[in-house]
């Protein structure tokens, strides 16, 4: 699969040949990364942090836009991490995973000793998990490349790797050479990379066409793309759907469709023209196996599935659908094809979703229609008040759904959602 690049410099979003040369440079992050989340990871580089264009702070200009988009998606960060700490703030701050690359390594290894900074290394696993460290293996000439790619150390490319299998969940191969230059990557280092380690490998620099993504797919490496992509001349949305194991499912891919808070309303199957439908429309499609045709859902009841994004298993044999649902899912009537009920499971979400549409659409008799900013803030505390007053299981929770429909109330006039709050959850738990 395709992992899309946004690479940062003074503050714009930008593309380097050899890492380098300015080819490329737009400010239109926020819809980018909206963009490629649909069909897979992202990855954000700050490239002034990795040659350590920082203030005394060790931020650069990048560093507010980088934090804005980190809960934006399936993030994964880079760029001059050189600290356990520093990993750990991104992380907290909504990175999935982190990319270490200069870091890593130990540039002039003596007799005996380990071609990677063990120490950090070690500390970095500790603070944050192996599952979430990306090491850099890039490379010039086979040689492993260091300090924002201005110097290479005496370090072999596969020697280095396996030794950096110990410490990481996967690899990031970057062929410098080809970076930027849109000339096809170093597939015999691929290969030879692929062969020599058992962790997750992605290639990145050169990448230029459908079919050697293809290739690498089927290598069993994931694509880390940049150039290509700006420029157009690959899309994300063939890459994905050319990256899916179709010989293995017979051309008929199961596509299982969950709302955004995580409830699972459907399956059902598509071929390649319903997944191109599914884009294209951005409501989910798929292929009526009883009826031959291809069909949209909702295209007769109203009841669609609206897509936010696909993501593809491990075995690229199955697709999980994130959609918001206009409308029970069920040709029953009911909310999801696994269940009787008739409405959507009560959830926060819900519940917000439904003020929400009260201060729009306000109807006649509204009680939440009238709750003003004072009102609301009283009703908080004397909810508040009366949850802590209250005695036995049944009043707690009588006063606890009257608390948190105040509370929505509120997030909702301060323009806050319950993802907020889920991510500041989130941040709080990852800090500890």
């Amino acid at each position: 699969m395709v992992i899309a690049s946004i690479d940062l410099k003074d503050g714009h979003v930008v593309q380097l040949k050899n890492g380098k040369e300015l080819v490329l440079q737009r400010d239109d992050a926020d819809s980018l990364i909206a963009d490629f989340n649909k069909y897979g990871e992202v990855a954000i580089i700050d490239l002034d942090q990795a040659l350590r264009h920082t203030d005394e702070k060790g931020n650069t200009k990048n560093t507010e836009l980088l934090k804005a988009l980190l809960r934006h998606g399936n993030v994964r960060v880079g760029g001059g991490i050189r600290t356990a700490k520093k990993a750990r703030e991104l992380i907290s701050l909504g990175a999935e995973k982190v990319i270490i690359g200069s870091a890593a390594w130990n540039p002039n290894p003596k007799a005996g000793e380990s071609v990677l900074n063990t120490e950090f290394l070690e500390d970095l696993c500790k603070t944050i998990g192996k599952q979430r460290v990306i090491i850099s293996v890039d490379a010039i000439r086979g040689k492993i490349a260091v300090k924002g790619w201005t110097e290479t150390v005496d370090i072999d490319l596969i020697d280095g790797a396996k030794e950096a299998e110990k410490y990481c969940s996967e690899l990031l191969f970057t062929c410098v050479e080809k970076e930027g230059c849109m000339e096809g990557t170093d597939m015999e280092s691929c290969k030879k990379l692929r062969k020599a380690v058992k962790c997750r490998v992605v290639a990145a620099g050169g990448v230029n066409t459908l079919a050697q993504i293809v290739e690498l797919e089927k290598l069993g490496c994931d694509v880390q793309l940049g150039m290509a992509l700006y420029t157009g001349k690959v899309s994300l949305k063939d890459s994905f759907i050319n990256c899916l194991n179709w010989e293995k499912v017979d051309g008929m891919i199961p596509v299982i469709a969950q709302s955004s808070a995580g409830e699972v309303l459907m399956m059902g199957y598509s071929n390649r023209e319903a997944l191109e439908k599914t884009f294209e429309l951005g409501k989910v499609t798929f292929f009526s196996r009883t009826r031959n045709t291809l069909w949209t859902k909702g295209e007769t009841s109203g009841n669609f599935l609206e897509l936010v994004k696909v993501r593809a298993d491990c075995d690229r044999d199955t697709i999980l659908a994130t959609v918001i649902p206009h409308g029970p899912t069920c040709h029953t009537g009911s909310w999801t094809c696994f269940t009787s009920e008739a409405g959507e499971k009560s959830s926060l979400e819900r519940l917000f979703g439904t003020i929400a549409e009260r201060f729009a659409n306000p109807r006649p008799g509204s009680y939440t229609a009238t709750l003003d900013a004072k009102r609301v803030r009283e009703k908080v505390m004397e909810e508040a008040e009366e949850l802590t007053e209250a005695d036995g299981k049944d009043e707690v929770v009588w006063e606890a759904a009257d608390l948190l429909y105040f509370v929505s109330v509120l997030m909702y006039k301060e323009g806050v959602s319950w993802k907020d709050v889920y991510d500041e959850l989130d941040k709080r738990h990852k800090e500890k």
